[in-house]
């Protein structure tokens, strides 16, 4: 293709929305709405999908070995087991405490009226480990269990697969809720650019009657597409990167030190708004492209 065709082509799209001005603000204003809500939505679902992760990593088994009177019998058994449990594949990382490390966390939590058990300490040492695949927590503490001079095996029996059970719905629902959301954009979006393709659809028909090629008629449009797809995108760009970013300084300070956290602005912002962007063309382009299709045959 000529470059002089190329330029007529970008010049002709631009003409075109200028020509069309009602018709071109109601197609803008369709792709802001629905991008906006689009890029509000993949902010939530990717803090909550983020948080469902902090939660996950979180769980751990709590291993209580059992008691040996002899030091070094104790030493030798608990060098074992910590061995035999990094040993299983799904084992991620293995955190040994004392007993006198486990008093004193009692000690912090529940104040001195327990520092009287410190000249007799009824506690045991203790083993926290950590699945590779946190939902595969469950499964890690039956095989730990298994193993001898394990006292006893805790890691939450029934409200851990209760809260996998609902993160893994949480996640499908959100993701079903995006693709649809997606779907309904793409819908809206090319029924109103096709109803401005069908107010010129006289326009479309001499063109072709005076031998201009399908591709000729096609690419304008298609470019007319790109640009809604741009200037749709920007508003909802500026408001996403706004808002999230005023959000996140109130509500990031108050959670630090907690479990919950909000992710970071970079490079959060950065993909939501390459998004927003991209979605914003394909969705033009590909509106533009299927609705002229149908006014190419005459």
């Amino acid at each position: 293709m000529k470059g002089r065709t190329i330029k007529r082509h970008f010049r002709e799209s631009f003409k075109t929305l200028s020509r069309n001005g009602w018709m071109t603000f109601a197609s803008i204003s369709a792709v802001t709405v629905t991008l906006l809500l689009v890029g509000v939505f993949a902010i939530i679902m990717m803090n909550l999908n983020k948080v469902a992760d902090d939660i996950e990593n979180d769980v751990e088994i709590k291993v209580l070995i059992d008691i040996i009177e002899d030091p070094n019998q104790a030493k030798e058994a608990e060098d074992k087991l910590i061995s035999d449990i990094e040993k299983l594949p799904e084992v991620k990382e293995v955190k040994y405490s004392s007993k006198e490390n486990e008093l004193n966390l009692l000690i912090e939590d529940f104040g001195d009226d327990l520092s009287l058990f410190e000249q007799s300490n009824p506690l045991r040492n203790v083993l926290y480990v950590k699945a590779s695949d946190p939902q595969q927590t469950a499964k890690v503490a039956k095989k730990i269990d298994a193993l001898d001079n394990t006292y006893e095996v805790v890691y939450g029996e029934g409200k851990v697969e209760k809260l996998f059970s609902f993160l893994n719905t949480s996640r499908n629902v959100g993701l079903i809720l995006i693709v649809g959301l997606l779907f309904t954009a793409i819908f809206l979006i090319s029924n109103t650019i096709r109803i401005t393709i069908i107010a010129r659809r006289d326009e479309i028909e001499i063109m072709k009657l005076v031998g201009a090629t399908n591709a000729f008629v096609r690419i304008p449009f298609v470019l007319e597409g790109m640009w809604l797809g741009v200037l749709g995108s920007i508003i909802p760009i500026a408001v996403v990167s706004i808002v999230y970013y005023n959000v996140y300084n109130v509500l990031q300070p108050r959670l630090h030190g907690e479990l919950v956290q909000l992710l970071d602005l970079s490079p959060l912002l950065y993909q939501v708004n390459a998004l927003i962007i991209v979605l914003g063309i394909f969705i033009g382009v590909w509106g533009s492209f299927m609705s002229v299709r149908k006014f190419l045959k005459i």
